[in-house]
């Protein structure tokens, strides 16, 4: 039998909401990379937003034992109470707050914890408040809920910070929130107390991301949950815990917002991983001393990577003060950051991300990540040098 009147996949009118998904630079960079890889070139990787190292042994241990004594079903759709009581500890330890373990919700990963709140918080036609530059994902969140993203540009010269004073020339009728990134990625910024006092005055809903905290180089961390109730705390075990693949995040929200969240968690994805939820219980008890070791290994790198960009004449107006990202800035050379991150991996070997992946603000940028060995970045920071000695003044 034939089937008339019948749509190609390539005639088929995409939804808006998936039409206008961004690629993610970053990924493309990595798989290019990789394809030269597999020909044989030599390439070094400072593209990715991945923390080097394994994940720790501790927390693999709490993984396989759980497997073993078959912890392998479905848990509460707002996670382990273990582990959203030992998130509540952890929030004490570190900040002096006070958060109950119904407020938390346990997910697969940040970007879960992302669409939930974003998909609370906004509906068709509101607009969302970001920085620019942006995590490249943060917008294409925002789009997918049929929301729109309202970035502020932030500037070099202000070390990247997001500032109440300039969110307030967009406000209007239509913005439902402030998000924001602190420790941020791609620009390294960190908001202090009165930045965030500041955003929170605003009396707006703020979407805090949080997940580098603990990888800050001014002094402890400041959670939004510190200057107002009126807030959704994203956080989760990537990259203060090496943990990247095993996907889990948590968020810390308003109780009026939580039972909607909890009802999209069981509609979406049900629960998080039950024997992940048992190794992030192990990953919240490392102990200080170990943390500090970690951290300072970054330090040591975010410090050596800034004197060599100085060297060669591209680096930022100021350090980073947190995460592992520094945006190097090339606008001397190109304004398409694109094309120039593909020339230094197909000339210098070295992968790095294009600034327009992160919105307008970062285009004349490259992001160089050191979340690798000191001698993967000592290699890259060499070619780079030997391809911008070969770039006309």
């Amino acid at each position: 039998m034939t089937l008339h009147n019948r749509q190609s996949t390539s005639e088929l009118a995409m939804p808006k909401r998936v039409f206008n998904m961004k690629p993610f630079l970053a990924m493309e960079i990595l798989e290019k990379a990789q394809k030269l890889e597999a020909n044989g070139a030599s390439i070094i990787h400072l593209e990715l937003g991945e923390p080097g190292g394994e994940t720790p042994a501790v927390i693999k241990e709490a993984a396989v034992e759980a497997i073993s004594d078959n912890d392998t079903n479905y848990t509460h759709s707002l996670g382990k109470l273990e582990l959203r009581e030992e998130i509540v500890k952890y929030h004490h330890r570190m900040y002096g707050l006070k958060v109950e373990p119904e407020q938390i919700i346990v997910t697969s990963g940040s970007s879960a914890a992302m669409l939930l709140a974003f998909s609370v918080l906004l509906d068709q036609g509101d607009q969302m408040i970001m920085s620019d530059p942006y995590y490249a994902c943060y917008p294409n969140f925002v789009r997918f809920i049929g929301a729109e993203p309202l970035p502020v540009r932030v500037r070099e010269e202000d070390a990247f910070k997001l500032k109440a004073s300039d969110v307030e020339n967009y406000l209007n009728p239509k913005v439902k929130g402030i998000l924001i990134n602190s420790p941020a990625n791609p620009t390294g910024a960190v908001l202090g107390e009165k930045e965030l006092r500041d955003l929170a005055d605003l009396g707006l809903y703020i979407v805090s991301d949080e997940v580098y905290h603990g990888i800050n180089y001014t002094g402890r961390d400041r959670s939004i949950l510190e200057y107002t109730d009126r807030a959704i705390v994203i956080n989760g075990f990537s990259k203060r815990n090496i943990m990247t693949g095993w996907r889990l995040g948590y968020l810390i929200a308003p109780g009026e917002l939580v039972r909607n969240m909890q009802k999209l968690q069981q509609n979406l994805f049900i629960c998080a991983c039950a024997f992940n939820q048992a190794a992030a219980v192990a990953a919240l008890q490392e102990s200080p001393e170990v943390l500090e070791k970690r951290f300072s290994d970054y330090n040591d790198r975010r410090l050596y990577l800034y004197r060599a960009l100085k060297d060669i004449g591209i680096a930022p107006a100021e350090p980073p003060d947190g995460a592992f990202y520094m945006l190097a800035n090339v606008k001397k050379y190109t304004g398409d950051s694109y094309s120039f991150a593909i020339r230094i991996l197909e000339e210098a070997g070295v992968a790095v991300t294009p600034g327009i992946d992160f919105g307008p603000g970062a285009e004349g940028y490259i992001r160089i990540s050191y979340a690798c060995s000191m001698d993967n970045l000592k290699e890259g920071l060499s070619r780079l040098e030997d391809f911008f000695k070969k770039m006309p003044a």
